[in-house]
């Protein structure tokens, strides 16, 4: 399919002209899979699962590791009064958890009873535990489940661009195939007022006709050439507007070359035959503008969790085991005491923080806040439902008046195709006149085009019930 665009289309950044030997026919299949390979907002919206992936990797660093070191000294007088070191590492954990590993090393003449440790300096093994508040939920939590359902927003939100910009091809190509119609309509129009005209001068010429059938007849060329001008004009312009919807993989635009032709109207419908609008709408999981709703309650959910997290008191525990350089199992000097004993319950420092407030006001507000947004947030669902369905059943009812139009279209065709055979024998055989038949034609014509332009219109209109379900990606 690739080689078959780069042969239809030219690159306008470039200025290259294809040559062709023969037209060349651009279906509609062929013109959307180029459109969700290379236009600029397919790419764009690609990119939304690698902005996902980044702000999970941003959640997930609140729970790397850290490594960190501090050193002061002090040195006055030619006396060494301090110095004092300490180096470790913090590994936050997923149950809130926090482990502590360092090393702390002092030396000095006037150091404080504080930070006199082992000549062999000090490592530090230690925990601390939320016991209450961030327990079983906290804030690094809440960051990467709320980062975790941005890959299904984003999702979503790259279902909805598509969504839009397939209606918008599909609606350009649509256009561009009915004005391709339109143009073999009037060229066939004046090739009928030539025919007509050649056949009058005929008679003319024979004595059959007056001059001023001639001039009528004349007269009915110009007017139809007059409107073939235009619909070529209005060819040209969306054609135009189709090239807007492709590029290449160098991100340079096209623009469809003026021996390129759509594959026609006949290439309907549109709509694949499994497609049930009953069964999508009563799964409001697969509708994209629905679905992001939902994952919107999803998010209040996670907030909701985290701010009753917050009426609980603060009470943190911290535990840290004390060793003699690195030996943890060293019991006090002069001591009769086991090694066990010795890790647990003599060299250790530990240390208890707590903290509530007691009006609450600031947290039950916040939870109070998400209550309402949640409550917010499902009346919008509940009106966004009924606003697809009351938009999908409006488009329907339209789509099955214009279907109804178009059998009426097609057995006025064939009347006025009766009536124009007709006219003719009667104006060959004397009975009828210039004005009649050129009457006659042109009401041939109008109908010819009033059907492709329903034709036309049925076909956006089937692409329209997909785009309001959020299916035509």
């Amino acid at each position: 399919m690739r080689i078959f665009l780069t042969i239809c289309l030219a690159i306008l950044a470039l200025n290259l002209n294809a040559q062709f030997d023969d037209t060349k026919v651009l279906s509609v299949d062929q013109y959307l899979d180029w459109v969700r390979e290379y236009h600029p907002i397919t790419r764009q919206a690609n990119l939304l699962s690698s902005q996902a992936d980044a702000e999970l990797m941003k959640a997930r660093g609140s729970f790397d590791p850290k490594v960190y070191t501090d050193y002061e000294s002090k040195s006055f007088d030619g006396k060494n009064y301090f110095q004092v070191g300490d180096a470790g590492v913090k590994i936050p954990t997923w149950l809130g958890i926090d482990i502590k590993a360092a090393y702390t090393w002092t030396n000095g003449l006037f150091l404080s009873p504080e930070d006199e440790l082992p000549a062999a300096g000090q490592a530090v093994a230690g925990v601390s535990v939320p016991v209450l508040q961030g327990l079983q939920f906290d804030s690094r939590r809440a960051q990467v489940q709320q980062a975790r359902l941005v890959n299904q927003i984003n999702e979503v939100e790259r279902q909805k661009m598509m969504n839009d910009l397939m209606l918008a091809a599909v609606e350009a190509y649509w256009n561009w195939a009915y004005a391709a119609e339109a143009v073999a309509v009037f060229e066939n129009a004046v090739d009928l007022a030539v025919q007509n005209f050649n056949n009058t001068k005929e008679s003319f010429l024979q004595g059959d006709k007056p001059a001023i059938d001639t001039v009528e007849v004349a007269t009915q060329i110009q007017d139809r050439q007059i409107s073939l001008a235009d619909a070529r004009v209005e060819f040209e312009n969306t054609t135009l507007f189709l090239s807007n919807f492709l590029w290449d993989e160098n991100d340079n635009p096209l623009r469809v070359s003026s021996d390129v032709l759509p594959a026609g109207l006949e290439q309907g419908p549109m709509i694949d035959p499994s497609f049930s609008i009953p069964t999508i709408l009563n799964n409001p999981s697969i509708i994209p503008d629905l679905q992001s709703i939902r994952l919107k309650q999803n998010s209040l959910d996670i907030k909701e969790r985290l701010k009753r997290e917050m009426l609980k008191p603060r009470l943190d525990v911290e535990y840290n085991f004390l060793a003699d350089g690195f030996d943890f199992f060293n019991p006090p000097s002069g001591e009769d005491s086991n090694q066990l004993n010795a890790l647990v319950t003599e060299n250790y420092k530990w240390a208890v923080n707590f903290s509530f407030p007691i009006l609450l006001r600031k947290e039950r507000a916040g939870l109070e806040l998400v209550r309402l947004e949640q409550i917010q947030t499902q009346f919008k669902y509940n009106n966004k439902r009924l606003d697809i369905q009351n938009k999908v059943n409006a488009i329907q009812q339209q789509l099955e008046t214009t279907q109804d139009q178009i059998q009426l279209a097609e057995t006025a065709i064939e009347n006025y195709s009766r009536l124009l055979e007709a006219e003719n024998i009667k104006f060959r055989i004397g009975e009828s006149s210039i004005f009649l038949l050129n009457s006659r034609e042109q009401k041939l014509i109008d109908a010819q085009l009033k059907l492709l332009k329903l034709e036309a219109k049925v076909l956006k209109l089937q692409a329209k019930v997909q785009a309001a379900l959020g299916q035509l990606r």
